[in-house]
């Protein structure tokens, strides 16, 4: 094969083109922005329509994942990887990146980085958030993805960490390996929704929710116990505001949903609306323009996609006071604890500004973005990372 390009390979998210997610937008960004040419890039999707095709230059193959419950995750990049190798190998392909999107096979990376050693390809990583702290673990599986963790670090030639938080934590609980880390964060765009204010797929959607512009409060993102919904429901349910909680979320299915109902009798209250998905991303982005304050209550992981996507849209921010966050928003947005009563009043205190206040965050928010966040920005480190190995 000709080695004029610099393959690179990327397992870990679903698939692109994204629906949902923020391992599956990056890579729709990355491959959205390309810019290097020289860069071939593959994608592993998971149960993909197609076996082989083509999205923004990019050459996805499809792997087939049968419902194997927690190991889903596992089987799936373990599958995507033999593929990476197998194709290297009977392509003769020279210098290739396998980029391994968060920490899930450690147990079985060494087998693997054995057989890239062979083939001359690199082994990239993504060490993503602290996976092993997710409440939705129990104990042995919290163990299993520590330990797992721990062996990714050990065997990868790079680590790409999306938080300075994050690549400050691999060096200090991984120094025995002295892991080779680099920081580049995640991206997102302060580009206006294209959908008008009389847009019928807006008006609709409001109607049906019976809320109105500038007078609610937005989440969006995955229901979690660690995201603090329960703290956000609950402090929201202690405020004075007469604005709606709109939460753009899943709740299928889903136990945690049924425990914060019985925990806070949410459903009570009338300006309490969890409204599902909203997988159109033009609306999305309008909700989040139109929202009069949006809250962020993550505290695991990194540099969060809905957080960025939140300071590139919504005027006013309010997030969880946690190093994560506080790299991200600088002074562009509020910071409330899981005190009782302290996102109650940051809440009523937000109800009370000018439009001078709301209109210096915004700029403060979205100066952050500008300055460190945008995709043009993540994509030339990225390529620089990738074609460094050469």
């Amino acid at each position: 094969m000709s080695s004029e390009k610099k393959h690179v390979f990327i397992i870990g998210s679903k698939g692109i083109p994204a629906q949902y997610g923020g391992f599956e937008t990056f890579v729709e960004k990355l491959t959205e922005y390309q810019k290097d040419e020289s860069i071939q890039y593959y994608v592993a999707c998971m149960n993909a329509k197609r076996k082989r095709f083509k999205h923004n230059g990019a050459k996805c193959f499809n792997v087939t994942v049968p419902d194997v419950g927690p190991a889903k995750a596992v089987y799936y990049d373990i599958a995507a990887l033999k593929w990476c190798i197998g194709y290297i190998k009977a392509h003769n392909i020279q210098d290739a990146v396998i980029y391994v999107l968060a920490c899930r096979i450690g147990p079985f990376i060494g087998h693997f980085k054995k057989q890239m050693d062979k083939l001359g390809a690199h082994l990239y990583v993504n060490p993503d958030g602290h996976e092993w702290l997710r409440a939705k673990w129990n104990g042995l599986i919290k163990k299993y993805w520590k330990i797992s963790e721990k062996l990714m670090v050990k065997h990868a030639e790079l680590l790409i960490c999306d938080s300075m938080n994050i690549e400050k934590y691999i060096q200090e609980e991984y120094k025995q390996y002295t892991p080779n880390t680099t920081f580049i964060a995640y991206g997102a765009d302060i580009t206006k929704s294209k959908l008008r204010d009389d847009d019928q797929k807006l008006v609709d959607w409001y109607k049906k929710f019976n809320v109105k512009p500038k007078e609610f409060y937005l989440v969006v993102g995955r229901f979690v116990p660690e995201n603090n919904y329960e703290t956000m429901v609950r402090e929201f349910m202690n405020s004075d505001t007469d604005k709606d909680f709109v939460l753009i979320t899943n709740v299928e299915q889903n136990k945690f949903y049924e425990e914060l109902r019985e925990k806070t009798g949410f459903e009570k209250d009338k300006r309490i609306k969890f409204v599902g998905t909203v997988y159109d991303q033009e609306l999305l982005k309008k909700i989040r323009e139109d929202a009069y304050g949006y809250f962020h209550g993550h505290e695991v992981g990194g540099t969060n996609p809905s957080l960025l996507e939140a300071l590139g849209s919504t005027q006013l921010n309010l997030l969880l006071d946690v190093g994560f966050n506080r790299e991200v928003a600088e002074d562009g947005a509020m910071f409330w604890s899981k005190d009782n009563g302290s996102l109650s009043s940051i809440i009523s205190s937000a109800d009370q500004m000018t439009v001078e206040q709301l209109n210096q965050f915004e700029e403060k928010a979205k100066k952050c973005i500008i300055e460190r966040y945008t995709w043009e920005n993540i994509r030339d480190k990225y390529e620089r990372v990738f074609l460094i190995s050469e």
